[in-house]
């Protein structure tokens, strides 16, 4: 007789911790789909919402064969509640990068487990709900307008049932992953995903996108208002250190919000448009290729296509279909050959002034309580608030990188207070010196 495998140590705390994942993100789908408006989107969140629904009563069944206890459902973590929050205040669409973040962060995690059949169907499972996403943001922007009501939720692109909608022109909703499906599953997303680089020149900037996470302006506000809090709570600080002229305290950190405001909008406008000026150059470099020589440029796109896995009979005819229209081909050619995005740089008017109102609202923090006095009450006051401010920053912060919220907030009250105290340190030191 066979003895039975052991269980490993890990499979309890690893089955609870995987509980509680799931239960986040049915808590984010089941709100998700009560905010949004739109019936299809809606529609699409209840289906990932179901998705996680079940993959919660995956790991409730295996705490339950190892004779544990099951927890009921806890209120969902900061970073779940907080992108619910943005939802509600700005809109789904507004949460699109912060959820992709968190799709692809939970099938890393499922990814960096032992291998089973369970973990391998959910990771699969995560990848199709990044590309639902992603789908639902292809077909936002390919219509222009708010998707019909009434029509199915969004397919995953590149599916054999996203190629049966495109073809006889429905959309087919996403077909749930089982759990029995293990590794199976999880290959055949990845195909579809290679598969999938090769049919628009759009889709192969979204191929991957989901594992860069993050939001572009989140991040832009959240840095931009962190170096204007840092670099203006120092200022006040070692001017604090040298003088008690309140007035003289204010004029200063008034000066170095202007001038640090002005400095970052300038360097962001200089770094976009030189970015933007790199890319229109070779871009005309790309273009001079292609009408020169297009048949090389056309072997080109095939061994790259081959090189990402695609057969070399169907990266022949998809490269034939691409170099059909000019335009199709060397925006192709961009992506894939010269690995730039056009669509990925904004307006350097619009970067310089993201990034000089982001520095400005960081750096009015310290700055505020001198308008009200001075003194030693002034001084603590200007500075609790200013690492109650970095704690919050930092607490952002964590929303972008997935750490621990109370790590990212220690760490950057820990950085702003350290600066603050040496630069207090080094006026209080000139101050006495001059006197």
């Amino acid at each position: 007789m066979t003895p039975p495998v052991a269980q490993r140590p890990a499979d309890h705390a690893e089955s609870l911790a995987n509980l509680r994942l799931e239960q986040d993100a049915l808590a984010l789908y089941d709100a998700l789909s009560a905010i949004e408006k739109d019936p299809r989107r809606a529609a699409t969140f209840r289906t990932i919402a179901g998705n996680e629904r079940r993959h919660a009563g995956i790991w409730a069944d295996r705490l339950r064969a190892l004779g544990a206890e099951v927890p009921p459902p806890a209120r969902p973590r900061v970073r779940v509640r907080f992108i619910i929050l943005l939802a509600r205040i700005f809109g789904t669409n507004a949460v699109h990068d912060l959820v992709i973040g968190l799709e692809g962060e939970e099938e890393r995690v499922y990814a960096s487990q032992p291998p089973s059949r369970e973990a391998e169907a959910i990771a699969a499972d995560e990848r199709a709900h990044a590309e639902m996403w992603e789908q639902l943001r292809v077909d936002a922007s390919a219509a222009g307008t708010v998707p019909a009501a009434g029509t199915a939720p969004a397919t995953v692109p590149g599916t054999a049932s996203s190629a049966v909608a495109a073809t006889e022109g429905a959309p087919t909703p996403v077909p749930v992953v089982s759990s029995g499906a293990g590794m199976a599953a999880a290959t055949s997303v990845d195909e579809v995903r290679r598969a999938r680089v090769a049919r628009t020149p759009d889709e192969i900037a979204r191929a991957e996108r989901w594992h860069r996470g993050g939001a572009g302006t989140l991040r832009a506000v959240v840095f931009g208002a962190s170096d204007g809090l840092v670099s203006n709570l120092s200022l006040v600080m070692g001017i604090a250190g040298a003088t008690a002229d309140t007035k003289f305290i204010l004029l200063s950190g008034i000066a170095g919000l202007l001038a640090g405001a002005a400095s970052m909008a300038a360097g962001e406008y200089i770094s976009v448009q030189s970015q933007r000026e790199v890319l229109q150059r070779q871009i005309a470099l790309e273009r001079a290729e292609l009408e020169a020589i297009p048949e090389e440029e056309k072997a080109e796109l095939v061994a790259i296509y081959v090189s990402k896995g695609i057969p070399e009979v169907d990266a022949r005819r998809i490269a034939d279909k691409v170099f059909e229209d000019p335009e199709t081909a060397l925006e192709t050619m961009v992506r894939e050959e010269l690995g730039l995005d056009p669509k990925q740089l904004g307006s350097p008017w619009s970067a310089a002034g993201g990034s000089f109102a982001a520095f400005c609202l960081g750096a009015i923090v310290p700055v505020i309580p001198y308008l009200f006095g001075g003194g030693t009450v002034i001084f603590m006051t200007s500075f609790i608030v200013s690492l109650a401010a970095l704690f919050l920053v930092g607490s952002l912060v964590s929303l972008l990188t997935g750490r621990s919220l109370l790590f990212s907030g220690f760490r950057q009250v820990g950085l702003g207070a350290a600066a603050a105290a040496i630069t207090y340190l080094v006026g209080h030191l000139i101050g006495v010196s001059v006197a």
